[in-house]
């Protein structure tokens, strides 16, 4: 048992080993239920959207921010407390982040006016950003066997998956019980459960201490994110690319963010050790975190609007319909292990995307009127084969990385998926867009300006053709529906060409799992010289020992 543990203590107090091994795995619980606090937050609030514009009464900009501060601000910190965590102690940050995202759910859930909203789930995003990284760091420092590693991600993952479809449903409930702010609330609790029981069991590591943090570089990264994202997310709400805002925060985000990868290169400690992207292993799965994230996550928001807008289903009805998703996905976290020690890297990453191709060409099947058995067995292989192909690339990728900047991986790999999803939405919404609005261009009876309007989105579409009225409103919600029909075939298929894509770029993966032997696995735990959580030398006990 490794002695990132309480493993030592508790044979202490035992007088066996026997529980030591048991104590990895209840570090793993801990870790997964802090993951599942941030992925549930994340979404949580999108049910309460209306609630909270009745009560607060917030301006449509204000509203925006209401819902996209949490993420932007969470992504944008990744590096920043990732690499802090490597430097002054993973599970010292990760506390942090506990304590901060209890206050912060406090703020939030009395929140009396929008302004204070916005920077309440703001706050979140920062303590969303020191728990994240640190969950996976910690989770590679507690399981230095590379087979265990792989279970225990397994669940990470799935427990991910889980979090971020249960956040709708939890928020859906609470909503039909309580006011808004118990969407919030409810963190509170788990909170201060989570911090007493994390203080005690989780390991405290650092990662090589040589040299001073770099805080300017840290604040670039940060900074660069923060406009990178920002822009590309105004991108994917259809705004105006030559606009100054989305313009002027592509720039300036892409510029520090190239000035911050030359200013690692030159630096004797860097921040980001950039060499493990010459790993052949790191930059591809990182890169198969990307492509996958870009191919699915706009298409998921897209299979959302078909469902309630074309099929004509509630939000309720809209999320059961989309749960077999999450259960395939849960299924194939959990069979992941398996799969990785059977096919190994490369067939498992290059398997997860042909399997979501195929699943994403079989879904052009939708047409204007539900098809049960096709959305069932759709969303079943989407969400087996994409969860195969992250879990087969965060494995790859967290294994590549050294064990003393275990936290600056974890960051990347988590800035990465973010980086995906914004760029996905960006990217196949355009498509999207382009492949609706031309028919809605000559509809018998409308106006260029109400076609123009309607060209916009679907759900707005629907609004001009009841102003409309008569046979010309019929003929235009008739056209705009076969229009966003054409429009996610077209996206399916450029998603699907994407996803193949992902399937060439895997085949750089390894193609078997390097793990070494058992004998020599109580070896490379011992160097790596940790002691347990109450042990006060655990602070700044680096290693810098690859596993």
């Amino acid at each position: 048992m490794s002695g990132t543990t309480t493993a030592a203590a508790s044979q202490g107090r035992r007088g066996s080993g026997a529980g030591a091994g048991a104590n990895r795995w209840v570090v793993l619980v801990v870790l997964c239920v802090s993951l599942l606090l941030v992925a549930v937050d994340a979404t949580v609030l999108h049910v309460a959207v209306p609630a909270v514009t009745e009560d607060l009464k917030p301006g449509a900009i204000e509203l925006l921010w209401i819902v996209d501060i949490y993420p932007l601000v969470c992504a944008s910190l990744l590096i920043l407390f990732g690499t802090l965590g490597d430097r002054v102690g993973r599970r010292r940050v990760l506390l942090l982040g506990y304590a901060l995202f209890g206050v912060a759910s406090a703020i939030a859930a009395l929140a009396d006016n929008a302004q204070v909203l916005i920077a309440a789930r703001a706050l979140l995003g920062v303590g969303g950003a020191m728990i994240m990284p640190a969950t996976l760091s910690i989770l590679r420092q507690v399981f230095p066997d590379r087979r265990e590693r792989a279970v225990a991600i397994g669940l990470w993952s799935a427990v991910a998956a889980v979090g971020a479809a249960v956040g709708p449903l939890l928020g859906g409930f609470l909503l039909e019980h309580f006011w808004w702010g118990s969407v919030f609330l409810i963190n509170i609790p788990l909170m201060l459960v989570s911090l007493p029981i994390g203080r005690w069991l989780l390991p405290e590591s650092t990662g090589d201490r040589n040299g001073p943090w770099d805080v300017v570089g840290a604040l670039m990264a940060a900074g660069g994110l923060f406009g990178l994202v920002l822009g590309v997310k105004r991108l994917g709400s259809g705004e105006d690319p030559l606009g100054l805002t989305t313009l002027l925060s592509l720039v300036a985000g892409g510029a520090l963010l190239i000035g911050f990868v030359r200013r690692q290169r030159r630096r004797k400690h860097p921040l980001v050790d950039l060499s493990m992207f010459a790993r052949p292993a790191f930059s591809t799965s990182v890169g198969c975190i990307v492509l996958a994230m870009l191919a699915l996550v706009g298409l998921e928001l897209i299979a959302a609007q078909y469902l309630q807008l074309v099929l004509g289903l509630s939000p309720l009805e809209t999320g059961l319909r989309l749960l077999p998703l999450t259960i395939a996905a849960m299924a194939a976290g959990l069979a992941g292990s398996k799969m990785l020690s059977g096919l190994g890297p490369r067939a498992m990453v290059c398997a997860g995307f042909c399997l979501t191709a195929f699943a994403v060409v079989l879904l052009t099947g939708m047409g204007g009127h539900a098809n049960d058995a096709l959305l069932l067995t759709g969303f079943v292989l989407l969400g087996f084969g994409l969860e195969t192909t992250l879990f087969g690339a965060y494995e790859s990728m967290l294994s590549e990385a050294p064990q003393s900047q275990a936290g600056g991986a974890a960051a990347i790999g988590e800035t990465s998926y973010q980086l995906g999803a914004g760029i996905g939405i960006a990217l196949l919404g355009s498509v999207m867009n382009a492949a609706y609005a031309p028919g809605l261009s000559s509809v018998h009876g409308v106006s260029a300006a109400d076609s123009a309007a309607a060209g916009h989105s679907l759900g707005e579409a629907y609004e001009v053709a009841s102003r409309v009225g008569g046979g010309a409103g019929d003929a235009l919600r008739s056209a705009a529906r076969d229009s966003f029909v054409h429009g996610l075939h077209v996206t399916l298929l450029v998603s699907a060409g994407l996803l193949l894509l992902g399937a060439v770029a895997a085949l750089k993966l390894p193609r078997g799992m390097e793990c070494g032997s058992a004998a020599g696995a109580p070896a490379a735990r011992a160097e790596q010289g940790v002691p347990g959580p109450r042990d006060p030398a655990g602070v700044g006990a680096g290693s810098s020992v690859d596993v």
